[in-house]
């Protein structure tokens, strides 16, 4: 497979490298849901206000399609190797925070990054992955969840040795990973796009038009499933911690969900390429729902091995939705994905704060129950997203 992927204008190497900058930028911005039990004992707060704090992070994502318009026009390497440590330093400072305003800011301020990052780097992975675009966005959704597997056991792991408001020390480590990146990417011409295409208006305004329908679909869907998965991973913590767990049960827990979310994008995107990318969209979101519902029924020893399987069918579905928005055919590749992150930043925090709402209201078990019921109506959406198209590489092609 991996030869017959060279042979399709797969480079590996640089694959890697940007993945493994997603892997450290998605490392520290994963520093939240494993704290929020601390910061909600701490500072006194709701779970709505908890809620909120994950919607003031991704507020930023609201200029995606804005910064991918400038991006488009840029070398975007600089990006790609700096944003991860300005969220590296935010997010590290966040034990430090004395009050809920200041720990809004340096939230605030992680979204920035995270926005100037997310935005440009699966523009280059699909420009660097040839003809196995699947293959490519495992690679790097590979890289985020892995990330995401490592963060809560990283904060947690620097609470235990120096205290919440010792998690600072956690910046030099991404100081030294910056330096490598740039060793490996400063001297690598990345551009988004060619730059001899028109910004103008119409041109811009035909772009977007040409994709409506798929965004439209792909949100509606987004908007049924986004529910389900702020649950199970802003406030798995949380929920674990109402059952009765330690705070590093409960951080485990999410390590546990991460690793094997890590695991399935790794699959999903190639497996896509083979056996299609609507077929295994629909696959997962039709699974999911069965295994949440498992896992709120859970008790015990039971609870880790169904986190397990969960996991890998709540993060399959990443790669597979990310490589069917660069699979498209565009002239603004940052722009359209800008948009696309923006649809999905927006919906998630929206339904982080509907959980948070809901769990005041009647409590954090019973939204987890009607957020699980909220998840099945996302299959018929997967079943109708629009493929404009070429079918997705075979063995063969």
């Amino acid at each position: 497979m991996i030869q017959k992927a060279k042979q399709d204008g797969f480079q590996g190497l640089r694959v890697m490298v940007l993945s493994l900058s997603h892997m450290l930028h998605d490392t520290y911005s994963s520093f939240l849901a494993p704290v929020l039990p601390l910061i909600i004992e701490n500072l006194g707060i709701s779970y709505a206000l908890a809620g909120l704090l994950s919607v003031i992070q991704r507020i930023p994502s609201l200029l995606n399609p804005f910064v991918g318009l400038a991006i488009d026009r840029l070398p975007v390497k600089y990006f790609i190797i700096f944003a991860p440590l300005v969220t590296a330093i935010s997010m590290s400072l966040i034990g430090l925070a004395p009050s809920y305003g200041v720990l809004a800011i340096l939230l605030f301020v992680s979204g920035v990054s995270s926005t100037v990052f997310h935005v440009p780097a699966p523009v280059m992975i699909r420009r660097l992955a040839g003809k196995r675009n699947g293959m490519g966005m495992s690679f790097y959704m590979f890289g985020g969840e892995l990330a995401r597997t490592l963060g809560p056991l990283t904060i947690l792991g620097a609470i235990s040795l120096w205290g919440f408001a010792g998690s600072w020390r956690l910046i030099g480590f991404a100081l030294v990973v910056t330096v490598l990146l740039w060793y490996e990417l400063h001297s690598v011409d990345l551009h988004a796009r060619n730059e001899t295409q028109s910004d103008s208006m119409p041109h811009i305004r035909e772009d977007v038009k040409q994709i409506i329908p798929f965004l439209a679909m792909m949100g509606a869907m987004f908007f049924f499933r986004s529910s389900m998965k702020s649950a199970l991973t802003i406030f798995l913590p949380t929920f674990l911690k109402t059952r009765g767990a330690s705070l590093f049960f409960a951080g485990a827990g999410l390590s546990v969900l991460q690793f094997a979310g890590a695991a399935g994008t790794f699959i999903a995107g190639t497996f896509s390429d083979y056996f299609g990318r609507r077929k295994t969209l629909i696959l997962i979101t039709s699974v999911n729902p069965i295994l949440m519902a498992l896992f709120i029924l859970a008790k015990g020893i039971w609870v880790l091995p169904v986190l397990l399987l969960t996991g890998f069918f709540l993060f399959a579905f990443g790669p597979v939705t990310l490589a069917m928005v660069h699979d498209i055919p565009h002239n603004r590749p940052a722009f359209i994905n800008g948009l696309y992150m923006t649809m999905n930043f927006v919906l998630s925090a929206l339904a982080t704060f509907l959980i948070g709402w809901l769990a005041d209201l009647w409590g954090l078990e019973s939204a987890y129950i009607i957020a699980n019921i909220m998840a099945l109506a996302a299959i018929p959406f997967a079943a109708k997203i629009p493929l404009k198209t070429s079918p997705p590489n075979t063995p063969n092609s």
